[in-house]
């Protein structure tokens, strides 16, 4: 039988006899064991709360507290609970059934026999090293768990916030301000924008004369085609509303080409809703696309309420773009004079004359787009 010692065992000799302590460790300690002694039950209490100890060697008869009462205490502490106890009995089977009634794991008799001692001795020092090994990886595991909940909240922070700003972003653009952490443009502001304002011609007769599962997959196919480009283009949707649909540039990315970038999706949207339109004049459904471009200063930032809220652009430059929107017959871009100006050359467009808008007291002179000279397109 290997009675050799698991590494560094520590082992608290309790015993109110000098020489009974100075036996146990002539037969423990030149076996590997770190022996300790205590010569009563409040020296050993007090030894195993300040130091580890792996296993107690307790006496039963002792003044004071006998081993008894000391092998209840440990038990009756959570940090000791399962610590090994071997009680050294004089003789009877009384002492040994009381023993294991105080709750020691096992016991030894007087006079010792080396053999045996060494066996239970060494046999229990393994369990306790078994014991703190499950400890251990228990307490790591708590560790990784918690951590793992950490970063679990963490990341549905971060869900609700990408979702949160990819109700109005492009993906990469809302992805971006997740990374950074920085959500202070949030917060109401005012800056210069341009904005685009479009809807659908017809839709209201359409609306009326069709079932309504015709009108959402109208609707369906309309807002996949658009929503594409306003991602493509990196512009800030505020609001879909039915067939209205609300995009603006400048805010909250900056952008110095906001008047070229917002032509150009624009013509980009026309092309592509003009497929859609063979599609659904195929099913007799007559739908075309209206656009209206205006810049000017809004004040911009989160409303709404707890649970519900929206980035919004508030100011007259998106009833200009709104009413020219209206205003533009099928398939026609409207865009104020300052937009058609700041585009630039890479715009092909004529002269749409002076329109007088519902709610401006000043008349607003409009430019139509016709298309893009791609030539000039730099990137």
């Amino acid at each position: 039988m290997n009675d050799t010692a698991p590494a560094n065992a520590r082992v608290l000799v309790v015993d109110d006899q000098p020489p009974n302590i100075r036996l146990l460790e002539a037969i423990l300690t030149p076996r590997g064991y770190d022996v300790r002694a205590a010569s009563s039950g409040k020296e050993a209490l007090a030894a195993i709360d300040e130091g580890d100890v792996d296993l107690v060697l307790l006496d039963i008869v002792m003044p004071g507290m006998d081993g008894y009462e000391v092998c209840r205490e440990i038990r009756g502490r959570p940090a000791t609970a399962y610590l090994p106890v071997v009680m050294v009995t004089a003789s009877g089977d009384e002492q040994k059934i009381k023993a294991l009634e105080a709750g020691a794991d096992d016991f030894v008799t007087k006079p010792i026999d080396t053999s045996e001692l060494l066996a239970r001795v060494a046999s229990l020092a393994r369990i306790k090293r078994y014991q703190d090994t499950i400890k251990r990886q228990s307490d790591e595991l708590s560790s990784w768990n918690q951590e793992l909940e950490g970063r679990v909240a963490e990341q549905v922070s971060q869900i609700e916030r990408m979702g949160r700003l990819r109700r109005f972003l492009s993906p990469q653009l809302a992805e971006l301000i997740v990374d950074s952490g920085d959500e202070s443009f949030l917060q109401s502001h005012r800056r210069e924008i341009v904005v685009v304002f479009c809807d659908l011609r017809g839709f209201t007769p359409f609306a009326e004369a069709s079932e309504p599962e015709e009108v959402m997959g109208v609707l369906e196919e309309y807002h996949a085609a658009l929503g594409d480009l306003i991602f493509r283009f990196e512009g800030t949707l505020e609001r879909f509303a039915g067939d209205g649909l609300m995009v603006f540039f400048n805010d909250p990315v900056l952008c110095d080409d906001g008047p070229a970038r917002a032509i150009r999706m624009s013509v980009a949207m026309r092309t592509r809703v003009r497929g859609l339109a063979e599609s659904w004049a195929r099913q007799g459904h007559d739908l075309a696309l209206g656009i209206g471009i205006a810049q000017g200063y809004a004040t911009l930032g989160r409303i709404g309420f707890d649970g519900r809220h929206d980035y919004a652009a508030i100011g007259s430059v998106t009833n200009l773009a709104s009413r020219l929107c209206a205003d533009a017959e099928p398939w026609q871009i409207l865009v104020t004079e300052r937009v058609f100006s700041v585009a630039g050359p890479l715009v092909v467009g004529e002269d749409a004359g002076i329109r007088e808008l519902r709610g401006f007291s000043r008349s607003v002179h409009a430019y139509d787009v016709k298309g893009i000279d791609n030539a000039r397109i730099v990137s």
